[in-house]
């Protein structure tokens, strides 16, 4: 078999420009455009924002990359594949607000190919992706409204499909050396490609579709909440968890930086300011303090 990759790289771009549409809108600002390629083959389009009075870092990225011989990362749980040239392309995004009542987020849909050895047998193919949110003062409706809508996008594709992938994203997104989750986490699922191609690209499309309406309601109601550079401060304080997650846990920075890829790229989804403190904690029962009964898997529907 060999994967028809063309129909997935329309889609993952015609994505990245609808929620770019949308984000431009919401912000009132136009996102910058750069294209680049990659030596060892392939290349992407970053589509990003910095300043906005919204967003103050937004990336919304593409990429399709080629390799000759999977890294590491890619092959570690796969030995069999390990020597195979892949393909793997994708949309992927971080947003950070300026006001720190509006949550960061964080969205991905890929697909990656392993192809056939020139000796005979078939391309290996698995998609991957999620959504999830990280507030820094959660609102319980807020986190109700983000899972109800992940889980309303996997419902056509059978009950178990939210629970599991909730759980994946809960035990994925977690810091293990901080014994807390990255934020109230959302869905992620990985190597999937039961029911075939088509049934697989079709559920991750449904996951792609469902980000504007699980985040923008959010933005809307929260955008023009008051705040102090007390709030700032914590935002810019639990931003710093954000970058301990991407840094030392994600398999995404990894794959990308161990497969030659475009470093710039990659960073975008670090925070435009972050910082860390030498035992810190929250004053006890103050809006700060809230934040840590959420840092923990719980069940919101």
């Amino acid at each position: 078999m060999t994967v028809p990759i063309s129909v997935a790289y329309d889609y993952f771009l015609d994505l990245q420009s609808r929620i770019v549409r949308a984000l431009e809108e919401a912000d009132g600002s136009e996102f910058n455009a750069d294209q680049w390629t990659r030596d060892e083959g392939g290349g992407g389009l970053s589509r990003y924002l910095e300043g906005g009075p919204l967003f103050e870092r937004a990336g919304v990225l593409f990429s399709h990359v080629r390799g000759k011989t999977l890294p590491p990362s890619a092959s570690a749980h796969r030995s069999e594949l390990a020597g195979r040239s892949w393909e793997a392309m994708g949309m992927s995004m971080v947003l950070h607000p300026r006001n720190p009542y509006v949550p960061t987020t964080h969205m991905n849909v890929r697909l990656f190919v392993a192809h056939a050895p020139q000796d005979g047998g078939a391309d290996v193919f698995w998609f991957g992706g999620g959504l999830d949110l990280t507030p820094y003062y959660p609102f319980e409706e807020d986190a109700r409204h983000f899972h109800q809508t992940c889980h309303d996008a996997l419902q056509p594709f059978g009950p178990e499909k939210y629970p599991a992938y909730k759980r994946w994203c809960d035990e994925y997104f977690y810091l293990k050396h901080r014994k807390e989750t990255r934020g109230i986490g959302g869905i992620f699922f990985d190597d999937l490609n039961e029911g075939g191609f088509d049934h697989s690209f079709a559920l991750t499309r449904a996951v792609g579709d469902c980000f504007l309406n699980a985040y923008m309601p959010i933005v809307e109601r929260r955008r023009g909440t008051e705040y102090t550079e007390r709030q700032r401060d914590f935002q810019a304080y639990r931003r710093g968890r954000y970058v301990e997650f991407n840094l030392v846990l994600d398999r995404g920075t990894l794959f990308g930086l161990q497969s030659g890829g475009r470093t710039e790229s990659i960073l975008l989804s670090m925070p435009p300011t972050a910082n860390w403190r030498y035992c810190w904690t929250p004053k006890e029962n103050s809006a700060e303090a809230e934040l840590y009964d959420y840092l923990k898997p719980r069940e919101w529907l």
